[in-house]
């Protein structure tokens, strides 16, 4: 059973993504399979399924978002990867389906997915004019790939792996595959980084001298701290962006794109946090809003009960997967079924960080009725599904 006590999300990684996204993707081929006028089922196919590959949260899809947004993909199929990113988590399906039963488990699975394509075909509905007239005013160069995509496949590959591994979950289980795993994150973390850096000097020209110093310095700095591997990593981030930021070719934009991400999200992203764990805690932590008010508010299966559960899971920030914990520990103080399944599909992918950077993305507009629809949607769900299985 897998469950990080405390996600530690290391944004630096994510917004390295971001700005890779920005700069080593085409916007044709962001508007080719993401754009306004892309196949839908291949767009929403792709977007609605992205949770099963990075175990991101409400928070550190942002970056990520931002990256594909901007460069042009439909208003669609970006909220529909917004939504998908944190709440189709697989290891996340697998544990509410161990820990809370598999009906519960299959109808959160279910559930994600189909919001995610429903949640984006509505946005992309209602701001149709607007996203049309958006993609008619870009105007995309013809211009020669600097590499071939398979070389870019590898590369974004790898940066995904460091970001799942580095933010890999302590295990409830000591022993077992995922147990394992974790006890191997940061030596894993540490081989896709170096091949990272090998494919940084062989494919984007950095010099292999500059790698090897920053390889070094890591070295003797997880030889000092070897109980500490998150110091390691975190010099490695440093190194890699000093050494690229001087780049002058596509390596420098990259830095620069990265840390305009990273400007423009973080302080956001950290007010958002501050005012979310003062009223409502975190987990094993009260806040102003004692969680017994809210255990005695979610009872039932009344529209008030999971329109209350929807909103609350909403503005609340769970860290990845601690929110099946606290579901259960809800469930045991009288939470009905359905408003469980409430929180679960509004809460992963919802936070009040997350609609402070989103105003900041996409408008007030649109991220009022992206939060709109995914309250009432998850309203709807957990009075469906508590009809039948409360």
């Amino acid at each position: 059973m897998v469950y990080p006590g405390t996600c530690h999300p290391l944004p630096d990684s994510c917004f390295f993504i971001a700005g890779a996204i920005s700069v080593f993707i085409s916007q044709a081929s962001v508007l080719k399979y993401l754009g306004v006028k892309a196949n839908k089922t291949l767009a929403y196919g792709v977007a609605s399924v992205s949770g099963t590959v990075l175990a991101v949260c409400s928070c550190t899809v942002l970056p990520l978002f931002a990256g594909i947004y901007q460069r042009g993909a439909g208003l669609g199929p970006a909220t529909a990867f917004l939504y998908s990113g944190p709440a189709i988590n697989v290891l996340a399906i697998i544990l509410t389906a161990r820990v809370l039963g598999i009906e519960l488990g299959i109808a959160r699975g279910l559930g994600a997915i189909i919001f995610s394509v429903v949640i984006g075909l509505i946005m992309q509905t209602v701001f149709r004019k607007e996203e049309t007239e958006k993609t008619n005013q870009i105007n995309i160069p013809e211009t020669a790939a600097s590499r071939p995509l398979w070389k870019n496949a590898i590369y974004f590959a790898l940066l995904v792996g460091i970001l799942v591994f580095a933010n890999w979950g302590n295990p409830l289980d000591p022993a077992g595959f995922w147990a394992t795993v974790y006890s191997l994150r940061w030596k894993i973390t540490g081989i896709l980084a170096i091949g990272l850096g090998i494919l940084l000097s062989l494919w984007f020209n950095l010099k292999i001298r500059k790698m090897i110093s920053v390889a070094i310095l890591v070295g003797v700095i997880a030889i000092l701290f070897p109980h500490h591997p998150i110091i390691p990593f975190v010099v490695g981030i440093v190194g890699l962006s000093a050494i690229i930021s001087t780049d002058k070719s596509e390596l420098g934009e990259w830095f620069f794109s990265s840390w305009g991400f990273a400007k423009q999200i973080l302080p956001l992203l950290l007010i958002g946090v501050l005012i979310a764990g003062m009223l409502l805690g975190r987990p094993g932590v009260e806040g102003l809003i004692p969680s017994s008010w809210v255990s005695k508010l979610v009872g039932g299966n009344s529209l008030e009960a999971n329109l209350f559960a929807s909103v609350v899971g909403a503005f609340m920030y769970f860290a990845t997967l601690t929110e099946v914990p606290i579901v259960q520990g809800l469930l045991g103080s009288g939470m009905g079924k359905g408003p469980a399944l409430a929180l679960l599909l509004a809460g992963p992918a919802l936070s009040l960080p997350n609609m402070l950077v989103l105003r900041s993305i996409m408008g007030t507009k649109k991220t009022f009725i992206y939060v709109t629809l995914v309250c009432v949607m998850a309203t709807i769900t957990g009075m469906i599904y508590g009809k039948f299985f409360g």
